[in-house]
């Protein structure tokens, strides 16, 4: 299994979390982002820097990632090209997404993602914080114990 992190707008909360994972199980790990981002030093970790551009990192996961493989992303059209590769996709706050659940994420993004284009403000997300980051590292934990190898 490798893991993947969408490193754009990955939360300074979650890297110790990660970075902790990464060493402790030896995972093969690859930060993909359009800048710069330090997860941590580790040997297990590949940093690479994508051009800028929209979706340029979400489309070099896609192009990588494989069956079994595990992304770290906010993303949820990223999620669900993922998903449909049969790999497995985890949010920052948690949210485990899989083909049960990815459509009605996508729905939901979707029907938000149109309400904001016809002028209505509609908010974002409430600010990421440390319950987010324990809910996270639930998921992630447990997800590593089930299907790391």
């Amino acid at each position: 299994m490798t893991l993947f992190i969408d490193g754009d707008a990955f939360p300074n909360l979650l890297k110790p979390i990660v970075l902790k994972a990464i060493e402790r199980l030896k995972i093969s790990t690859k930060v993909i982002a359009n800048k710069k981002i330090n997860i941590g030093k580790s040997k297990y970790i590949e940093y690479i820097i994508v051009e800028q551009g929209a979706d340029e990192a979400d489309k070099h996961i896609v192009e990588l990632a494989e069956k079994g493989d595990l992304v770290i992303t906010a993303d949820i059209p990223l999620a669900d090209h993922i998903i449909s590769k049969d790999a497995h996709a985890i949010d920052h706050r948690g949210e485990l997404y899989s083909v049960e659940n990815i459509k009605q994420y996508l729905a939901m993004r979707n029907l938000m993602e149109s309400i904001r284009e016809s002028g209505e403000m509609t908010g974002g997300p409430k600010a990421f914080g440390t319950k987010d980051a324990h809910a996270f590292a639930n998921q992630f934990n447990a997800f590593l114990a089930k299907y790391f190898r």
